[in-house]
């Protein structure tokens, strides 16, 4: 790799272990990357390491020049705002737009599967953050992430405790990948010259359906487990049932509707291509949640 590079959200679990694979385990040297967060006082362990750090807020213009100051790549890690109102996808365009106006040469991002097609509340917001980093020219990388396997981990181990897991995927897959894995794949990339143009879809080695992924979580927990298919209305409902906040419920009975509709059911070898490294199962990641996934 050369020239500078900036991780931003280095501080957050996708952005941590894309630093922990930049430096360990493709020896990037230190003094090439810069780290970038809202709050650089969660970046002092990489400091200690050499790694240049900078404050990196894409609700503030100021600090977006600042970070992208010299900096011939840039990967940026999508945010979680999703609060409907539009906040994410301004945020990404005002990082894409920095990156344009400092001169990076390389823009890096973290987007999803199928955002022109997707059921997803958000994936309108990736879709528009893909065509803006196109339109600005430079050479660009894109990373369509599929769903984490540690996302299974919000919903299973209530699942496991009641022995019902509601559902309104019916019969769709998706090839859940573990964050590690897309980690590493993106730290590959990114430690390499960077060749043209690219879109990659990280996705897990098996697409699995919901009754699929439950009786893997039987095996592993030695509890069984039964799907109960509703509507996305009737999962809505009890997901307001259960106190989960009124703004957030769309976005997630979406990632069902989604997953129903075969939106999501993509298999890629990208990420084990990119890495070169074995990807972690399904079967293997559950059997080494088996204490989460049991409370």
């Amino acid at each position: 790799m050369t020239g500078k590079l900036l991780v931003t959200g280095a501080s957050g679990q996708l952005g941590a272990a894309v630093m922990h694979h930049l430096i360990d385990t493709y020896k990037v040297p230190a003094s090439s990357i810069i780290a970038g967060s809202r709050d650089i006082a969660k970046l002092s362990d990489l400091a200690s390491r050499g790694v240049e750090t900078r404050k990196v807020d894409f609700d503030d213009a100021d600090t977006l020049a600042r970070a992208f100051d010299g900096v011939d790549k840039v990967l940026i890690i999508s945010t979680d705002a999703l609060d409907g109102e539009g906040t994410r996808l301004r945020q990404h365009l005002a990082a894409v737009t920095a990156a344009k106006a400092a001169g990076v040469g390389h823009i890096t991002y973290t987007s999803m599967p199928n955002p022109e097609d997707a059921k997803v509340t958000f994936a309108p917001d990736h879709k528009k953050t893909e065509d803006a980093i196109k339109a600005t020219g430079l050479g660009y990388t894109i990373f369509r992430n599929s769903w984490y396997m540690e996302n299974l981990l919000m919903t299973l181990p209530h699942a496991v405790a009641s022995g019902q897991w509601y559902s309104s995927a019916g019969t769709g897959k998706i090839a859940h990948i573990s964050r590690d894995d897309v980690a590493r794949a993106i730290a590959a990339s990114l430690a390499k010259p960077a060749s043209g143009n690219a879109v990659y879809t990280l996705t897990g080695p098996v697409a699995y359906s919901t009754e699929e992924i439950a009786e893997l979580v039987s095996k592993a927990t030695g509890k069984p487990l039964a799907v109960v298919h509703v509507t996305d209305e009737q999962l809505g409902q009890g997901m307001a049932g259960a106190g989960v906040p009124a703004p957030f419920i769309p976005t997630f009975v979406s990632f069902d509707t989604n997953t129903r509709e075969g939106k999501i059911d993509i298999v890629t070898d990208d990420a084990a291509v990119l890495s070169g490294a074995k990807l972690t199962s399904l079967a293997d990641f559950l059997n080494g949640q088996k204490a989460a996934l049991l409370g």
